[in-house]
Order: C-alpha cells, then sequence, then structure tokens
C-alpha cells in the first residue's frame, strides 16, 4: 500500500482561517479536506433545513441487472437546460435552485472556498442511520468531463468515506483473473485511503480521481443519526 502524503495549507476567508488537507493520490489525482468549512451553527440550521424541506425520495435503481430499492434517500437539483442525470437505470427529476434558495446560500460556501469553481448541479443524499450507505463506485459519467471536480458537503452525522484505487485489467503478473475478483481478495493489494466527514466539512474530489479510484460511504452499525450530503459538479 503506497504511503499518501497529507499537506495542511491554510487559507484565509473573510470569516476564519480555514485547514485544508490535500491527498496526492499521484498521476493528477488528488483530495482536498476541510474539516470545518460552515461553522456548526449555521451547519445545524442548513441540516434543519434540508431534512424538513427537500422532497426525498428513494428510488428503485438497477445494478448489475438486478433491481433494489436505493439505501438512502435523494434529490438532484440543476441549472435549467443541461443534459439530464441518470445513474443505475434511474433518471431523477432536476429541481431547479430556486425552488429551494438556501441551496444557493450553499453553494455560494463552496464557490467561495474553491476560487475558478463554477458548480451547475447538485446531488443531495440523506443516510437516516448506518444501515443507509453507498456502494463503491466511481463518478464518471461523460456528463462531468475527463477530470471532474465534485466537491462533498456533509451535514449531520460523521460517516466514514474510503477511497480505493481502481485494479488494473489484468494482475501485474500478467494473468486473467478479472479485476473483480482481485477487488474481493483484500483490500491490502489496493491503495486505499479513509476520510472521516463531519458536520460541516468539505472533501473535494478532483483531476483523474474518478478515472483512477472508486469510493464509497460503507455501512456502520453505531451510526445511529441521520447524515445529509451534497455533492457539487459541473455538467457540460
Amino acid at each position: 500500500m503506497n504511503v499518501l502524503k497529507l499537506k495542511a495549507v491554510s487559507e484565509e476567508n473573510p470569516n476564519e482561517t480555514v485547514k485544508r488537507e490535500t491527498v496526492d493520490l499521484g498521476n493528477g489525482s488528488d483530495v482536498v479536506y476541510i474539516q470545518r468549512l460552515i461553522p456548526s451553527d449555521q451547519s445545524w440550521k442548513w441540516f434543519h433545513y434540508l431534512d424538513k424541506h427537500i422532497p426525498w425520495t428513494r428510488p428503485t435503481i438497477r445494478v448489475f441487472g438486478k433491481s433494489f430499492l436505493q439505501p438512502r434517500d435523494t434529490c438532484y437539483v440543476a441549472t435549467p437546460g443541461l443534459t439530464e442525470l441518470t445513474y443505475s437505470g434511474y433518471q431523477p427529476h432536476a429541481y431547479s435552485w430556486d425552488d429551494y434558495p438556501p441551496l444557493k446560500d450553499m453553494l455560494d460556501a463552496v464557490h467561495k472556498a474553491l476560487p475558478g469553481s463554477s458548480f451547475n448541479s447538485l446531488l443531495l443524499n440523506r443516510y437516516n442511520g448506518g444501515n443507509d450507505y453507498v456502494g463503491w463506485h466511481s463518478d464518471d459519467e461523460k456528463l462531468y468531463g475527463p477530470t471532474p471536480e465534485i466537491a462533498s458537503l456533509t451535514f449531520g452525522c460523521d460517516r466514514d468515506f474510503v477511497l480505493k484505487k481502481k485494479p488494473c485489467k489484468k494482475s501485474c503478473d500478467g494473468s486473467d483473473e478479472p479485476a473483480s475478483k482481485r477487488l474481493k481478495k483484500g483490500s491490502h493489494d489496493a491503495d486505499q485511503h479513509t476520510f472521516r466527514l463531519r458536520h460541516g466539512s468539505l472533501l473535494v474530489m478532483r483531476g483523474y480521481t474518478q478515472r483512477d479510484w472508486i469510493h464509497s460511504v460503507p455501512k456502520r452499525a453505531k451510526a445511529e443519526a441521520t447524515r445529509i450530503n451534497l455533492t457539487f459538479r459541473r455538467v457540460f
């Protein structure tokens, strides 16, 4: 397992000093983690707004040829006129930013933290306890471009976010063993990193992270409270 180097950087915000940790994943990929982007009081205000006012749904999705209920609630917001989002056989209705004005304040906070960013879509997820999760995947859909920047804002319960390097199509010894089997053999053969995403935190995946890595929010028996996660993206 490669050793991932953490680089802490402090940058001045109008209201406070924001500490950033940058993880260099290699080959043009990195992750930025800001443990406290939004102050606690404001984070709780936004959490309660999102929990009560967003039109959450728990859709049926299709994975590996089988249909099942998605293990978390979701909602999609996007600027009008963008390419429609479809994942796992499900196409969510795209609400407008004007439908839920506080989302524009959250978007502004993320843009201020990430100068040069210009997100125009938002996928919201609500995890109602430790049995809600998202499995291994990468957000490598063509509508996000080859090097998407994805900013993930968390409110509520702390949850683990795990990154794992995608296995090669063929093993290093030249055998033709499927990549999926090698991935199941054990994480000790793969580069892996875990972030504890806390209330008010922001995690950003950049560069070729979606091409070369997969990520998940695994089940956690002790995570009894609700977590709400907002993933800001740019659709081309």
